[in-house]
């Protein structure tokens, strides 16, 4: 074998690396959501989105909730018994109101337990999803957000604010009417967030909590981490299960040429000082 023979051989090898590191770790996802359903005589669902890298070219790719992941969590969800519980393993900063409404929707009308389990953050669409669970497992910073309706780049409350405060005759037709479908939005989402928090909390007291998430109270990426969602009323656990965490190392983020986070990752405890 020639100098020439080893290059196109090690060629080959960088090529077909990244495909066999993505099957390595689907096998290995595999196995974590067996381990996590055999613990807990559950059916597992993840919906994770990290920023994605098209193969060589290198463009970013932001993922969200769409509606190919609203038909696969249905699915899921049909491929399940009533009686067996369903963990929802959430990682998303969120996406399509109609996909993340029909994943909520389908969820909540599950007979079994359902457990939303938000490791790092669930944004928007995300925190709609979270609504439908009968409990939430958070990590101390990890996140949930506001569900204010978003028209464009727009938010649909600060729309409102605008006809609100300006003389009519002062406001250009297009703002007008983008003012009328974002108040359309918010009470649609309001109603819907409702209807996913009835039964786990009162009707008046679900009927507040979602008026408060979708008004537009905060900006859109406004973290509420697990202390502040227990004071606003959900069924917030903070003891998250190392395995759902385990299963997010499984989730890397596409690497870059110079890591801007590095650490050697092993368990740190304090030594006692030899005097």
């Amino acid at each position: 074998m020639n100098a020439s023979d080893l290059f196109w051989l090690f060629f080959i090898l960088m090529a077909f690396q990244p495909y066999f590191q993505k099957k390595m770790l689907e096998t290995m996802r595999q196995r974590k959501i067996a381990q996590i359903e055999k613990e807990r005589r559950s059916r597992v669902i993840l919906l994770v989105h990290r920023q994605e890298t098209m193969s060589f070219l290198g463009f970013p790719l932001m993922r969200y909730i769409d509606i190919n992941d609203s038909e696969e969590v249905l699915r899921a969800i049909q491929l399940t018994d009533d009686s067996v519980p369903l963990d929802i393993i959430l990682h998303t900063p969120g996406g399509m109101v109609i996909a993340a409404t029909q994943i909520a929707r389908a969820i909540k009308s599950h007979p079994g337990k359902v457990t939303v389990f938000v490791p790092h953050f669930a944004m928007s669409g995300g925190t709609l999803i979270a609504l439908a669970a009968d409990e939430i497992f958070m990590c101390e910073h990890s996140a949930l957000g506001p569900i204010d309706p978003q028209l464009g780049t727009q938010p649909a409350a600060s729309l409102k604010k605008v006809i609100e405060q300006k003389p009519i005759e002062k406001i250009d037709d297009t703002t007008l009417v983008l003012a009328d479908l974002g108040a359309k939005a918010i009470s649609q989402i309001e109603d819907t967030a409702t209807k996913l928090l009835e039964g786990t909390l009162k009707p008046d007291e679900a009927r507040a909590l979602a008026k408060t998430l979708s008004e537009g109270q905060w900006t859109h990426d406004y973290p509420i981490f697990a202390d502040e969602a227990l004071a606003l009323g959900l069924k917030v656990n903070t003891d998250m299960p190392d395995a759902v965490l385990e299963m997010m190392s499984l989730y890397p983020q596409p690497m870059k040429n110079i890591p801007s986070v590095e650490y050697l990752p092993d368990p740190r405890k304090s030594t006692p000082v030899k005097g």
